[in-house]
């Protein structure tokens, strides 16, 4: 599928066009065997979503920090006749690695379905072009295929966002065409037969509340690959560092320097809170009611990057921080202000060289 050719303007390019240059060098270096209808070979897509050197000494950048197994696993799955289900807490990059899954291994991301409480099985499965139904009657040329049925038509990978916010008798379309790799069409006395390099990778949360739980036949059509948080501060760090800087890039944002110690607070903050304990293990806390993932951690870097650029004098302080991080940390203002207080007071005003960070966030509490 051919990208758009002019993507100055894209906000957010697709992981296909974003990365076209290392896809493009992977290609060109992949002499191991593929399976039918990938773009490239199981190696080479764990490589593009790992990082590493070529031959050639051509370096591709990681888009996944975390565990190799647990992409090797994902990625074999693809290959095997078994949907993918990445599930785990909000921010743990299942929609990140779902896109850069489909990118690498269907050379396009953008056979998508989000799923939401409203989400119909016409979503899922096919609609209709109504004048035409009128006019013509039940037709090929009347039906408007969704994006599953391309992706069994085309041979390429679909992805399903948020699997367990779709209604329990929705879901449930899919097992046919996970188990049979048919999709019916009554009305037209026909089907759809899956082309080699079908598959599906569907996405779920697994702390949301007023979920939609997977029914037992649905489940067994997946091989379910749980997404953790960052086991390290360094690890986490990371993570946060680089995604921000191609946001900043994205976003165009004045430059600005986010010193490596405003990361490391706000990371170390986020784990403590979630955890329930200090780093050094000696203090428990409260937790707030929000998850404090990866994710919000970028958000919160994101926003005061914009603030030290257009407020301040283009490099990140603690006051650029203390709004946006008290925002995450408190969801409920009963309840999350005095978890947040508490911790203010018996960890953060404590720490050597935090107390600009203490009080910039009491300002913004008070």
């Amino acid at each position: 599928m051919a990208a758009t050719p002019n993507t100055d303007n894209i906000l957010r390019p697709h992981a296909e066009v974003q990365y076209a240059e290392e896809l493009a060098a992977l290609r060109a270096a992949d002499d191991r065997p593929k399976p039918p209808g990938w773009q490239l070979s199981p190696w080479a897509v764990v490589t593009y979503l790992l990082g590493g050197q070529l031959d050639n000494g051509f370096a591709i950048e990681p888009k996944y920090i975390g565990q190799r197994r647990l992409m090797e696993i994902a990625v074999a799955t693809l290959a095997t006749d078994r949907a993918l289900l990445l599930l785990g807490v909000p921010g743990t990059a299942k929609s990140w690695v779902s896109e850069h899954l489909t990118a690498a291994i269907s050379g396009h991301s953008n056979l998508l379905i989000q799923g939401t409480a409203g989400t119909s099985e016409d979503a899922i499965r096919y609609s209709w072009n109504y004048a035409r139904l009128i006019a013509e009657g039940p037709s090929a040329a009347a039906l408007v295929p969704s994006p599953l049925l391309k992706g069994m038509q085309d041979g390429a990978l679909v992805r399903i966002e948020e699997l367990t916010r779709i209604p329990a008798d929705v879901q449930d379309t899919l097992i046919t065409v996970l188990s049979e790799k048919v999709l019916p069409v009554p009305e037209l006395a026909t089907e759809v037969q899956a082309t080699r390099g079908f598959n599906v990778i569907a996405t779920a949360n697994d702390r949301d509340k007023g979920v939609n739980e997977l029914s037992s036949a649905l489940r067994r059509r997946f091989n379910t690959v749980v997404l953790p948080l960052p086991t390290s501060v360094a690890e986490e760090v990371q993570i946060v560092q680089s995604r921000v800087e191609k946001t900043g890039r994205a976003l165009q944002l004045p430059p600005t320097t986010a010193a490596l110690e405003q990361i490391s607070r706000l990371v170390t903050i986020f784990r403590e809170l979630r955890g329930g304990v200090t780093e050094n293990g000696k203090t428990k806390l409260k937790s707030p009611s929000g998850t404090l993932s990866t994710g919000e951690a970028i958000s919160v870097l994101n926003s005061g990057l914009a603030l030290a650029a257009y407020f301040g004098d283009g490099t990140l302080q603690a006051a650029d921080l203390a709004a946006s991080l008290t925002g995450a940390v408190v969801k409920d203002p009963v309840q999350d202000r005095v978890v947040w207080l508490e911790y203010l007071e018996t960890v953060v005003k404590e720490r050597d060289g935090w107390k600009d960070l203490y009080r910039a966030c009491r300002e913004v509490v008070e």
